[in-house]
């Protein structure tokens, strides 16, 4: 009798499960690096293409995100598709604006999977957004939904097994992380100055206990809408005795909001410990900005090119067209998200790697379900082209990726990196287990 002939999406699982079960098997350590093969780098894709569903806010608050979000996606997959595509086949982004609104996010995810047919979405920012649009229509549609938010929402276990966080790290891990330095270096009490909405919750509930479980002490918490154009009335909520404020603010106003509590402050400011969400887009040298001079920033990739100098580093500058103070390369006043953005690109090489690991063909609930299952399976994403940022941990049981932070601090108008945390800084108690769904 003769031995059977093992397909090829047989043949594609197994190795899925190798790789995917895990290159490294601890936290320390020098990680190696998987680069494309010779003949990957020279072989042109063919075949069907496959179809990814892009949800960009290219209008509304989240606009200067979405802008330096799709230039990023087009640079990878033009990069995917030099080097042969995914599994052979070329690859196609389908963009459709959310205009950063919830409300139309739910109805992007329907079009893209229901009219344009795509094989995966991914892409969404704005935490309002993935809320609305992750839990109900794309669990209800069965596609996989890869966000790039940073929101808590993805490893708390409130989605679904179809959301995934692959590509950054979230909220929780990063104040995790970070709030202990903060404590230690800067001071004990603390006012926590955020977006009124899920992302800026997650900083007030994170920050607020991981400050009390290192000795510090929430001084006030000032909760702002993220479409908030004028901030003084919200400063003289800040008590006198403050040491230190923490501030994360999105949207139009990021400038007004420095410069102005700038003006309200002066030369009796306390210190000041603030997330680079404050200055995204923001020219470090734009006048009033002086005020800055000496705080902190957090950065999940430093803006400069000096701040995380590898040739990782290096080789995704220059593919997504960022100059070496972080602006674009063809118009320096266009100042980059660059501690976002790499997470698209990550993104977009974490499925290439699980589609060519699971055999995905064509969407449906047999192929959906190998490529759900396989990178649930995945423990690492070692650092190298596809993941410039650094080295990832991935808790498949929480579909989110834990990584590196970096410490800023601006010195003569642009920023300088002054500490790093571990991996395992930013790790945490996991609260939900999405393998236990049913697909």
């Amino acid at each position: 009798m003769s031995a059977r002939r093992i397909t090829r999406r047989e043949a594609m699982k197994a190795a899925g499960a190798l790789v995917g079960a895990g290159v490294l098997t601890g936290i320390s350590g020098t990680l190696p690096t998987l680069a494309p093969t010779a003949a990957a780098q020279a072989s042109t894709p063919s075949g069907k293409t496959l179809r990814i569903g892009f949800q960009v806010h290219r209008t509304g608050i989240g606009a200067v995100y979405g802008a330096w979000y799709e230039k990023t996606a087009n640079a990878a997959v033009q990069y995917i598709n030099e080097t042969g595509g995914i599994a052979g086949r070329p690859v196609e982004l389908v963009a459709e604006d959310d205009g950063t609104d919830p409300k139309r996010g739910v109805e992007v995810v329907e079009k893209l999977a229901q009219q344009a047919k795509v094989d995966f979405i991914f892409g969404t920012l704005f935490s309002n957004v993935v809320i609305a649009a992750a839990p109900p229509r794309a669990g209800e549609l069965k596609i996989p939904y890869l966000v790039v938010s940073e929101g808590y929402h993805v490893p708390s276990g409130k989605m679904n097994r179809y959301v995934f966080q692959p590509g950054i790290t979230d909220v929780h891990a990063q104040v995790t992380a970070l709030v202990p330095w903060i404590v230690k270096n800067l001071g004990k009490k603390i006012t926590m100055v955020f977006p009124d909405y899920a992302f800026g919750y997650d900083h007030r509930d994170f920050g607020g206990t991981t400050i009390a479980n290192v000795g510090g002490k929430v001084a006030a918490l000032v909760p702002i809408p993220p479409t908030e154009t004028s901030f003084t009335k919200y400063f003289p909520q800040i008590p006198r005795d403050t040491d230190v404020v923490y501030h994360v603010m999105v949207g139009p106003g990021v400038l007004t909001f420095v410069l102005q509590m700038g003006e309200y402050f002066g030369a009796r400011k306390p210190k000041l410990f603030g997330f680079i969400d404050s200055l995204e887009g923001v020219d470090m040298a734009s006048p009033g900005l002086d005020f800055l001079e000496g705080s902190h920033i957090w950065e999940a990739l430093p803006r400069y090119a000096d701040g995380y100098p590898t040739r990782y580093e290096t080789f995704y500058r220059a593919r997504v067209g960022v100059n070496a103070s972080g602006a674009s390369q063809q118009d320096p006043k266009n100042v980059s998200t660059y501690s976002h953005m790499f997470g698209v690109w990550e993104t977009l090489f974490v499925i290439k790697d699980v589609v060519e690991q699971s055999g995905y063909e064509k969407p449906g609930p047999e192929d959906y379900r190998a490529f759900i299952e396989t990178l649930e399976r995945f423990e690492w994403f070692n650092e190298g082209n596809r993941h410039p940022q650094g080295a990832k941990k991935f808790v498949g049981r929480l579909h989110q990726a834990f990584g590196q932070q970096f410490i800023s601090q601006v010195q003569s108008r642009r920023l300088k990196v002054v500490d790093r945390t571990r991996i395992e800084d930013g790790m945490y108690k996991p609260e939900g287990d999405y393998t236990k769904q049913p697909l």
